[in-house]
């Protein structure tokens, strides 16, 4: 698959626990062409937040699903908690594929970075050359990274699993002392950096 689909649910206080059973149900359905990637609920930044990632095997069936959701009442059962619901579609960087399912985390972080206009070409060339070094034996995987195709674009997302906050740290803090990370070029591409640490529900395929 190389079309995803991310949508971030804000939901009401002590609401997300209610909504991930719900949705437990709702995204088990079975929707053409469409496959469940990852379900996260948010734990340090934003809060009350529920992240699910969606691929899709063909445009097709991307645009039809979102179709059936915009014009269907209350899609996903969670209507009554939810104070928002943004969804944005990504393409998987053409070099990359992402980690199968299974236990990569708990702790998921996924991170938006918005582009100079011209951004994103110089942001894959020096992806294509880092990332191999900076997901090597000394440091840990990325799940996989996207780039943006509606909404404010230039804008990637990238998805990494940690086992614990403080792996995090460390492979992150060695990865830049080690100089295989940031990628090369990548700060004068940047414009705005978001991060938020999430969990996985319990039936996520990704844990």
């Amino acid at each position: 698959m190389r079309l995803y689909e991310l949508i971030t649910f804000t939901l009401q206080v002590r609401s997300p626990a209610v909504a991930l059973a719900r949705l437990e149900r709702t995204l088990a359905e079975t929707v053409p062409g469409c496959t469940l990637v990852g379900c996260w609920y948010s734990e340090i930044g934003p809060l009350n937040q529920v992240a699910v990632l969606r691929g899709f095997s063909d445009e097709a069936a991307r645009q039809a699903e979102r179709e059936r959701v915009l014009l269907a009442q209350d899609a996903f059962a969670i209507e009554e908690f939810m104070l928002d619901m943004k969804v944005e579609n990504y393409s998987l960087f053409p070099f990359l594929e992402p980690l199968t399912s299974g236990n990569h985390g708990p702790f998921y972080e996924l991170r938006e970075y918005n582009l100079i206009p011209s951004g994103l070409t110089p942001t894959l060339v020096g992806w294509k050359k880092a990332v191999g070094p900076r997901t090597g034996e000394r440091y840990s995987q990325v799940y996989a990274a996207f780039y943006a195709t509606d909404g404010r674009t230039p804008r990637y997302l990238h998805i990494w699993p940690y086992a614990s906050l403080e792996q995090r740290l460390d492979v992150r803090t060695r990865a830049v002392v080690d100089g295989v990370w940031p990628p090369e070029n990548s700060g004068p591409q940047l414009r705005e950096m978001h991060s938020t640490i999430y969990l996985p529900a319990a039936f996520s395929p990704l844990q």
